[in-house]
């Protein structure tokens, strides 16, 4: 990772088409560099100082931005108005907002959905994808997290994600958890965040994380981070079922030079979808990290993703 590095611009920009959503932004690095705009995960995490490091400040104008109800962002854990096109659209009114005709685009797990959605959307601004943790919100995916797959191997902690919810209510755990996230009684609503919240923050990483389990227990990360992902989810991310996986939709960026970092040993996004990716999309160049989970602090992705951002920064594209 690079040194730590400070914003030479951050403020607010209102979303496309939304005089209620507000989001948070910031510019780091080389003002004449070239520019990568840094897509977080969730959708709900928001962007963390240490998500510039991943750049050489010499060479990257570097662009990190909450997305709606999202980290800085206001409203926090704002629904109304947050799909993925809404979040496409938001890129694009950044990037004009900053002056830039093509950018690179970084994102994990969540961004890395988003990140493929904004590039099949618009393959004309983007550069390069630096992507990990590949996650294209089927349903596949989204049972084998929520439902039956990872709870056969972090089965201590799944008991505690069990808690909140009635046994009658456990075949759809995503289903059961939506109406304690949108209960109108707080303490429902907050217990439901920190659980669902921390069911992730366990299973992030190979060895689990004390301080990540932490994180969860923050009502205001908790709440964002639960609601709106979930959200998202029982909505199927606003998007055909596999539809980041087409053809017809990857032949729009097939061109476009991609690196993909994978942890072998991820159960949040798990190695089969980074896969079928390049089964779909062969000319991407796939690294799969053999001793890592989904995180991108674990050592191995965090030292491919700074190589993959300096090759990309190398290819003057």
């Amino acid at each position: 990772m690079y040194p730590p590095i400070k914003p030479y611009e951050s403020g607010f920009f209102q979303g496309a088409d939304s005089e209620k959503h507000q989001l948070y932004y910031e510019v780091s690095g080389n003002k004449q560099g070239d520019p990568v705009v840094f897509l977080h995960g969730g959708p709900g995490g928001g962007t963390d100082p240490k998500d510039r490091e991943f750049f050489n400040p010499a060479k990257y104008k570097i662009v990190l931005f909450d997305q709606r109800g999202a980290g800085k962002s206001i409203p926090s854990a704002e629904l109304e108005n947050n799909t993925t096109w809404d979040l496409v659209r938001d890129i694009e009114v950044l990037r004009q907002k900053l002056d830039v005709t093509k950018w690179h685009v970084f994102g994990g797990s969540w961004g890395s959905t988003l990140s493929l959605a904004y590039a099949q959307a618009h393959p004309d601004r983007v550069k390069s994808l630096v992507l990990r943790g590949i996650f294209t919100l089927r349903k596949s995916e989204l049972r084998f997290f929520y439902q039956d797959g990872t709870s056969h191997l972090f089965p201590e902690q799944w008991e505690e994600y069990l808690a909140p919810i009635p046994e009658a209510e456990r075949h759809d755990m995503m289903k059961a958890y939506h109406s304690r996230l949108n209960s109108s009684d707080t303490n429902i609503s907050q217990a439901a965040a920190k659980a669902w919240a921390k069911w992730e923050m366990a299973t992030s990483r190979l060895i689990v994380s004390a301080d990540a389990v932490a994180q969860a227990d923050k009502a205001d990360f908790a709440n964002a981070f639960a609601r709106i992902e979930n959200h998202y989810f029982v909505n199927e991310g606003f998007m055909r079922d596999g539809q980041l996986l087409e053809k017809q939709e990857l032949d729009k960026i097939r061109h476009i030079p991609t690196i993909v970092v994978q942890g072998r040993y991820d159960v949040v996004c798990a190695a089969t979808t980074a896969w079928a990716l390049k089964r779909a999309w062969p000319e991407i160049t796939l690294h799969i990290i053999p001793d890592a989970g989904h995180s991108s602090r674990e050592p191995g992705i965090e030292k491919k993703l700074v190589e993959a951002a300096d090759i990309m920064a190398s290819k003057a594209l």
